[in-house]
């Protein structure tokens, strides 16, 4: 649990890590809150876990304004319309989603931002892993989807993903912010939680300020990683933000 002076960042893991069977294993899920007012959002929820997160947003005291996603994901169904159906929430896609996604109530592009209390919630842009994918900003903090990883990146081979719109997400957007913002992952697979701007421009293994950007493109076209098992669903049911059935 990461506290600043105006929310408080509560870090989910999935319930569910068997990756021969469900590769959305390791998917990270955050609600944050404003400790004021004890508004809440919650960012890239996964559907299994729907019962799990509602539960611990009640027994914190929490009210649930804002189902967020980072992006239109291919390992896992989002929660966000059951969310909705239970809670009332509004649904955010980032703006790079509008036209692709339906059902949601917002989508918010670079600079725009949510208010929950006395917090802010900022979108910025980063695509590459896929072309809509968006990070969002609080004070010192950054939640960057399948953007950038601790120590590594998401994939760039799916959804009009490029490696070089990721290496300039990254380069030109991410590693611009303060070097003490905390990082706060999508997925990792080591048990990792979070890291820092400064920690990923010294020690990503892929992105750090070492690597050029013809090597990291080079990198990243020579991968041969396996589709994520539950694509051919996932996908079609979060650009209905996670409906599924007619």
């Amino acid at each position: 649990m990461e506290v600043k002076d105006t929310y408080v960042v509560t870090i989910l893991l999935d319930v569910n890590n068997d990756q021969d069977v469900d590769d959305r294993a390791e998917s990270r899920s955050y609600i944050v809150a404003d400790r004021n007012s004890g508004q809440a959002i919650i960012i890239d929820t996964v559907i299994e876990n729907v019962d799990r997160d509602l539960r611990i947003t009640k027994e914190l005291g929490l009210t649930l304004l804002f189902a967020v996603e980072t992006h239109i994901h291919a390992d896992h169904i989002t929660g966000a319309s059951l969310i909705q159906e239970r809670t009332g929430a509004q649904i955010v896609y980032g703006g790079g989603a509008k036209g692709t996604v339906t059902g949601a109530d917002q989508f918010l592009f670079e600079d725009e931002a949510l208010r929950f209390g006395h917090t802010v919630l900022t979108a910025l842009a980063t695509p590459g892993h896929t072309d809509g994918c968006t990070s969002y900003m609080l004070p010192g903090a950054v939640f960057t989807g399948d953007a950038l990883f601790i120590r590594s990146n998401g994939r760039t081979d799916l959804q009009g993903g490029s490696a070089e719109k990721l290496f300039d997400s990254v380069r030109k957007k991410l590693f611009a912010l303060p070097d003490d913002t905390v990082v706060y992952p999508g997925h990792d697979y080591q048990g990792r939680v979070s890291s820092t701007i400064r920690e990923e421009k010294q020690f990503n293994e892929r992105l750090n300020l070492s690597i050029s950007k013809d090597t990291f493109v080079g990198v990243m076209n020579q991968r041969k990683t396996p589709r994520p098992a539950k694509m051919d669903i996932a996908i079609p049911a979060n650009m209905r933000a996670g409906k599924i059935g007619p």
